[in-house]
C-alpha cells in the first residue's frame, strides 16, 4: 500500500496539473476547513465518526474497526461510483486525504483502486496540509503586495477586477473572507469561512505570486469580518506605496447603491448594523440614520453613513505615502491606475493624472 501514498509536495503538484482531491473526513471537519478545491466523500458520516470513537473508547481498537467495516461496507458502491461521477475525464488522478493520513483515507484509496481508479493516498493528510499552511505565512516570501486604498465606495473592488481582467495579478481578499470588510460587510452574503479556511484559500493565492513579481489587493484592516489576515501578510500590506482612489461624495453613493442590496426586502438586514454604531455616534445620530431606513431613504441614508462614520474612520488612516487618483471616471480611472501601477514597479516619476503624496 505504500506504492500508493504521495508526500505533500507530490500532491500539491498533481494538483497543479488538475488532479481531484478528495476529504475523506466528515462533512462537520470538511466544513470547518479543507484543501481548497477539494470535494468531500466521507467514509464515515458525523454520527458514525461519532459512533466508531465511542467503540474505541469504550471497547477498544478491534472493536472500533469492526463497527467502521459494518458500517462502511454497504457504501463502499456508493462511494466508488461517487469519486467516478466526480473525476470527469477517465484517468485524472485522485488524491484522497483525511486528517492524518490514517484508516478512512486508506480505505477508500483501496477501495477506488480496486475499482480502476488512479487513486492515491496523501501521507500526513490535512493535518500536513495545515502545517505547510502555517510555514508559508511563518516564513515564505513573496512579491509585493501593492494595494488600492480610499474613502468607502470610491470602487476599489470593481477596480480590482477590471485590473484582474487586464491581466494584472491580483488577490481579492474580501472574496476570499466572502465580506465586504466593513460594519455593514455581511450583507447580501452568506457564512464566512473559518480561519482556518480563509488561510488555506489566501496560502492558494499567495503562493502563486514569486518573490520577484507583485500583486494587487484592496487595503483591509487586520479583520475583514471574522477572519484575520497572517500578520506577515498585513505587515507587507503597509510596506509599499499606496494607490489612493479619490471620487466625489456622489459618485461614491451611487456605487455603493449599485453593488449593495438596498430594497425594502433587505431592509432589516441594516437595523443592527446600524445600532451597533450607537457607542460611536451616539443615540440621537443612529436614531435619524434608523428613521432614513425606515423611510428607505437609501441615498440619504448612505449619504449620512459615509460623511458621520466611514470617511473620518477612513481618513484617520490615510497613508503617508500615496499616490493620488481621481476615479469618477471610471475608464479614465482604470488607465491612471495602470500607469501608477507602472510607475510603482519601475521606480519612476508619477505619470499624468496621478498625485504623488510623500511623507512631510
Amino acid at each position: 500500500m505504500d506504492d500508493f501514498l504521495v508526500d505533500l509536495k507530490e500532491a500539491l503538484g498533481l494538483r497543479d496539473s488538475g488532479a481531484l482531491f478528495l476529504d475523506a473526513r466528515s462533512p462537520r471537519e470538511f466544513a470547518e476547513a479543507t484543501v481548497p478545491g477539494a470535494l468531500n466523500l466521507p467514509v464515515l458520516g458525523d454520527e458514525e465518526r461519532a459512533r466508531v470513537g465511542l467503540a474505541y473508547k469504550r471497547q477498544g481498537a478491534g472493536a472500533a474497526r469492526l463497527l467502521a467495516v459494518d458500517l462502511v461496507a454497504p457504501r463502499i458502491p456508493e462511494l466508488v461510483r461517487a469519486a467516478l461521477a466526480a473525476q470527469g475525464r477517465a484517468n485524472r488522478k485522485i488524491v484522497v486525504f483525511c486528517w492524518r493520513g490514517g484508516e478512512r483515507s486508506r480505505a477508500l484509496t483501496t477501495f477506488l483502486r480496486l475499482a480502476g481508479l488512479p487513486a492515491v493516498q496523501l501521507r500526513q493528510g490535512h493535518k500536513g496540509f495545515r502545517r505547510q499552511v502555517s510555514d508559508f505565512f511563518a516564513q515564505v516570501r513573496w512579491g509585493r503586495l501593492l494595494v488600492l486604498r480610499g474613502l468607502t465606495g470610491v470602487g476599489k473592488t470593481a477596480f480590482l477586477g477590471r485590473l484582474g481582467a487586464q491581466g494584472h495579478p491580483v488577490i481579492d481578499l474580501e472574496a476570499l473572507a466572502n465580506h465586504r470588510g466593513s460594519a455593514f460587510g455581511a450583507l447580501g452574503l452568506g457564512v464566512q469561512p473559518s480561519q482556518k479556511m480563509f488561510e488555506a484559500l489566501l496560502w492558494d493565492a499567495l503562493r502563486r505570486i514569486p518573490e520577484d513579481g507583485y500583486c494587487l489587493v484592496e487595503g483591509e484592516s487586520r479583520h475583514i469580518g471574522k477572519c484575520q489576515l497572517p500578520p506577515r501578510v498585513y505587515q507587507a500590506m503597509q510596506e509599499q506605496t499606496s494607490l489612493w482612489l479619490n471620487a466625489s461624495l456622489d459618485t461614491r453613493v451611487a456605487r455603493i447603491l449599485r453593488d449593495y442590496p438596498v430594497a425594502a426586502a433587505a431592509r432589516e438586514l441594516y437595523r443592527a448594523p446600524i445600532c451597533a454604531l450607537r457607542p460611536r455616534l451616539g443615540t440621537e445620530v443612529v436614531e435619524r440614520l434608523l428613521g432614513l431606513l425606515d423611510d428607505e431613504d437609501w441615498s440619504a441614508l448612505v449619504r449620512e453613513l459615509m460623511v458621520l462614520y466611514y470617511d473620518p474612520l477612513y481618513r484617520h488612516s490615510l497613508p503617508a505615502r500615496r499616490l493620488e487618483i481621481d476615479v469618477d471616471d471610471e475608464d479614465g480611472a482604470a488607465r491612471h491606475i495602470a500607469a501608477a501601477i507602472a510607475q510603482l514597479l519601475a521606480g519612476g516619476v508619477a505619470p499624468i493624472g496621478v498625485a504623488e503624496v510623500l511623507p512631510a
